[in-house]
């Protein structure tokens, strides 16, 4: 599958798998029962050193990164000028004046440049210095509830809860001698660690993790299952983060920082048209009928509403069937949806001319409590 400048694989068949859906069924399962080894060494990774690094990014994303721990991660936004959300991704402290910064694929070059620009013409005063790191680091992503007991059998590092909490960061020893840098972040929802190691090194590394969990049966895991746990689990990607919204709309307004003096965005993010609490909002969305699919780009319309322009009150970013819940489930972008969960509506598929009774939810279907996620 094609993923920004990199090809990714989609999903690993078995023999006697008949179809994709089974494989990627399974896959997800897999993860959501015992874990999975997916790789993200596309993800964009992004060195960045200084005194002034940890005020650099302070500037660069709308929440706080000034007194982030040295030896933790924290997720951040990163705004246009003009407030909208640009891009997210993980960055962790990993010494006083040493970030390590992952960014989304198809933005990784972007990004970079984004960075550059700012050290350069905006602040030039700050001593910060920048080097794009991707083809450096080999990623893979080991989730599932077996994940901790099977990285423990290839690393000298404690990975218990006291020792190695949720978004905690660290360079680690891996037994024979590897020196890789362990991540305690999540995108499938559940427990979950990347881990980069020089990219050299990246096959023999994703062979001992897969050898290590072979009594769990750990499986690999595409790009389609990883879309599939990020829906149930209600995380973002580029298809919610257009280019149109803004922190609040995806439920995410209490990130903003309101102490900062600036960052990017931070004057144009607050004008009234942003700040309408009728702009399309992040909900969830489940057929009435849990045989029915529901498609990707389908609208949203009031119940008993006729499908017209006048009538659209948002649209299905992203949807998949859930072979967790049983069901098909979307994201959508909904006119002032965060209030309006429970409510019935019709989702009209104008390429089937489908009108498909539906209930906004929550867009978190699984583990809305996080205990996956802390265990």
């Amino acid at each position: 599958m094609e993923t920004g400048l990199w090809y990714r694989s989609a999903w690993f068949p078995r023999p006697g798998e008949t179809g994709w859906r089974q494989s990627v069924d399974r896959e997800v399962l897999t993860v959501r029962r015992a874990a999975g080894l997916c790789d993200v060494s596309t993800l964009g990774k992004i060195e960045i050193f200084g005194a002034d690094a940890a005020e650099f990014l302070n500037r660069i994303y709308c929440n706080g990164f000034a007194k982030l721990q040295v030896g933790r991660a924290r997720y951040g936004l990163m705004l246009r000028e003009d407030g909208f959300i640009y891009d997210d991704g993980t960055t962790s402290r990993l010494a006083e004046d040493h970030f390590y910064m992952t960014t989304t694929t198809a933005l990784a070059a972007g990004v970079m440049t984004h960075l550059e620009f700012c050290a350069q013409a905006l602040w030039p005063d700050l001593d910060v210095r920048i080097a794009s790191a991707t083809d450096q680091w080999a990623q893979m992503a080991v989730a599932g509830p077996m994940a901790r007991q099977i990285l423990q059998r290839i690393m000298e590092t404690d990975l218990s809860n006291e020792a190695f909490p949720f978004m905690a960061a660290r360079e680690v020893p891996l037994k024979g001698g590897i020196m890789g840098r362990l991540f305690r972040i999540s995108f499938s929802g559940e427990l979950a660690y990347e881990l980069a190691v020089p990219a050299g090194y990246g096959a023999t590394v994703a062979e001992a993790i897969m050898a290590a969990g072979a009594p769990e049966g750990i499986c690999a895991y595409g790009t389609e299952a990883l879309a599939v746990l990020r829906i149930e689990k209600g995380h973002v990607t580029h298809a919610e983060i257009n280019g149109t919204v803004v922190p609040a709309d995806l439920g995410m307004g209490k990130m903003v920082s309101a102490v900062k003096p600036d960052f990017i965005g931070k004057h144009l993010l607050a004008r009234e048209g942003l700040t309408d609490p009728a702009r399309p909002q992040l909900v969830g969305v489940v057929p009435l009928d849990p045989a029915t699919p529901l498609r990707t780009g389908s609208h949203v319309l009031a119940k008993g509403a006729a499908a017209s322009l006048e009538n659209d009150q948002g649209y299905l970013t992203s949807t998949t069937h859930s072979p967790h819940l049983g069901h098909s489930i979307a994201l959508a972008l909904v006119a002032g949806g965060s209030r309006r969960h429970g409510e019935e509506v019709v989702v009209w598929d104008g390429l089937n001319d489908a009108a498909i009774p539906a209930r906004l939810t929550s867009p978190v279907f699984i583990d809305p409590t996080n205990e996956r996620l802390h265990a």
